[in-house]
């Protein structure tokens, strides 16, 4: 059986706003779909910016799947993630943005993460994200010129979700954004699991729908095949 791979883009961002709130990838965001594709068999590989070890927020050591995350050898590998410019996206068969705040400094309208992703949609990859991991679809355009996230259904950390938790700190809103260049923009209640799935565009909305994420990127793989 074909081993099928996703990347996963890391922010470098370790500091944010300002009142250089510590930050970086928010940890449930990348152990729970870490835990759902590797259970599929799918390999997790890691890129970021500028390479080597991105810093993380929200280490839950009461949440099992989390410590057994920081125990793998996935994580010791996420110290060594490669720069995204030494990585071919069409190399893998989906890209996936882990959330944070750390994305809204590093990763939102950043012209390397917009190729990046341009490069995976127009290959025929999964592109998916979660939480604040939607930025990077920021400015990201079809070959028309259209945004690639006009008329999609997705889901991101929504307004009513920030102003309870970042709204101080972040330079703008993300769903606000979002809808700004189209998107149809889905939410529950703040801090509840949401996933949205059209087609190729796999998002959920804040750190509870991170598994359910992970799951759909390995459905999604397994249809594929």
């Amino acid at each position: 059986m074909t081993v099928r791979h996703v990347l996963f883009v890391v922010t470098n961002a370790a500091e944010i706003g300002p009142n250089h709130r510590a930050t970086g990838f928010f940890f449930p965001e990348i152990a729970h779909p870490f835990e759902a594709l590797d259970q599929a068999g799918i390999a997790v590989e890691y890129a970021s910016l500028s390479g080597g070890k991105p810093p993380e927020d929200g280490f839950d050591a009461n949440d099992a799947v989390q410590a057994a995350f920081r125990e793998s050898k996935s994580y010791r590998r996420m110290a060594h993630s490669r720069k995204l410019s030494e990585v071919d996206v069409l190399d893998y068969d989906a890209i996936f943005f882990p959330g944070g705040l750390g994305p809204m400094v590093d990763i939102a309208r950043n012209p390397e993460i917009q190729d990046a992703v341009q490069r995976a949609w127009n290959g025929g990859k999964i592109v998916a994200a979660v939480c604040h991991g939607p930025a990077a679809l920021l400015g990201v355009t079809l070959p028309d010129g259209s945004p690639l996230v006009r008329g999609r259904r997705l889901a991101s950390f929504s307004t009513a979700e920030e102003d309870g938790y970042a709204r101080s700190d972040v330079p703008f809103d993300l769903e606000s954004a979002l809808r700004a260049e189209g998107a149809i923009h889905e939410s529950v209640e703040p801090w509840q699991p949401k996933l949205v799935v059209d087609g190729r565009l796999i998002t959920g909305q804040n750190p509870a729908s991170g598994g359910l994420v992970g799951e759909a990127i390995a459905q999604a793989l397994r249809q594929q095949a």
